[in-house]
Parts: C-alpha cells; sequence; structure tokens
C-alpha cells in the first residue's frame, strides 16, 4: 500500500478547500451545483433561493408538488425549517443522524412551497458523507439534495454522467466518491414510522 506524502496530502487538501469554496461561491449567486452523496450524485441549490429551487425542478422536470430532500451537517441547521418534535420522536431521529436516513418532519408554516410542495412535512437529513457534509458548512449550513438526473431516469453515479445529463445547466460540479450505498437513502415519516422509500 502506497502512503501519500506530506507534501501531496496539502495538495489533494488545498485543491478540495478550493473546490468547496467554488461550489459555495455558485451556491451563493443562485447557481445549482453537483455533489457526490451516499448512493449517487445529487443536485443542489440555497433552499432559500425560490428562484434557483424552480430552476432545478425545471432542470430535472420533477414537479414541484413532490418537495424536496434538505441535507445538512448538523441537526441544529435544521431548525429554522421544522417544528419542534416530542422528546421520543426527536431521540428516534437523532439515533440515525448523522447518517444515511432521510426524515419526513413537520415543516414550519413559513417554509416555502418550493421546498415541501403539497405536503405538510418536509425531508430532511444530516448527512455523513464527508464532502456533503462539508460542502453544506461551505455554504452556509443547508443544501436542496435530489437526485442528479431527470425524474424517472437513472441517476447519476459519476461527475462525467452529471455533465453528460445536464451540460453546462449545471453551474459546477465537485467531484468525490459516492458513500457506498446502493440505492438513494430510505426516507421515513418519523410521525407514523412508515417507510416511504425503502433502500
Amino acid at each position: 500500500m502506497t502512503v501519500p506524502s506530506p507534501r501531496r496530502a496539502d495538495r489533494v487538501t488545498q485543491v478540495r478547500r478550493w473546490q468547496l469554496a467554488q461550489a459555495a461561491r455558485h451556491v451563493k449567486a443562485g447557481g445549482i451545483i453537483a455533489y457526490p452523496t451516499e448512493a449517487v450524485y445529487g443536485l443542489g441549490c440555497d433552499p432559500r433561493d425560490g428562484a434557483a429551487v424552480l430552476r432545478l425542478l425545471a432542470l430535472k422536470q420533477r414537479p414541484l408538488a413532490k418537495g424536496l430532500i434538505l441535507i445538512a451537517a448538523r441537526f441544529e441547521d435544521l431548525q429554522p425549517y421544522v417544528t419542534a418534535l416530542p422528546a421520543e420522536t426527536r431521540s428516534k431521529v437523532r439515533k440515525t443522524w448523522p447518517g444515511p436516513v432521510t426524515w419526513l418532519l413537520p415543516a414550519r408554516p413559513e417554509v416555502p412551497y418550493w421546498l415541501r410542495g403539497s405536503h405538510a412535512v418536509l425531508a430532511v437529513r444530516v448527512t455523513a458523507h464527508p464532502l456533503a457534509a462539508a460542502l453544506c458548512r461551505a455554504c452556509g449550513g443547508v443544501l436542496v439534495s435530489t437526485s442528479a438526473n431527470i425524474s424517472n431516469r437513472p441517476p447519476a453515479r459519476t461527475a462525467l454522467a452529471v455533465r453528460r445529463c445536464f451540460g453546462a445547466d449545471v453551474d459546477y460540479v465537485i467531484s468525490g466518491t459516492l458513500g457506498g450505498l446502493d440505492k438513494p437513502t430510505p426516507i421515513i415519516d418519523a410521525r407514523s414510522g412508515r417507510v416511504v422509500r425503502a433502500t
């Protein structure tokens, strides 16, 4: 096994920091980025930017009514989007985070329709994927995260596949390794325990 030299490791770290800064710059300017997640490449943007979210939905050809997933590096960053949970529910959710489980939690009344669609709940996850988590931190805490594909087509699993699918319509693609899941994360309704999407 070859161990990278400290100098090479420093260069890799500098490149990664530069990529994160570039991705964050695009997000803050209203752009759409692509990045690796637990199972597939995701498309993301600033969840507070309605124009960016609507552009992303149009790019995917995804109906507005379906709603979107938000990811964060910390549970606290999601709190402006979801209502306070009963202690038992909160404990159940937090036991799975950071980790590859997406939960449907009651949305705050002020959460815009472009995030929750026609639902009273919001899909959220505290990701354990190191690059996705670092990207959330670089972008200010929370990112939209939806699979990088045209709706009802297979999601991209590489940066090259993202470019082949969307070309220049995606403003920045950050390359990296997927998290090892074969399928996108399960989605569970925190109130009922119903599995909305299985692995």
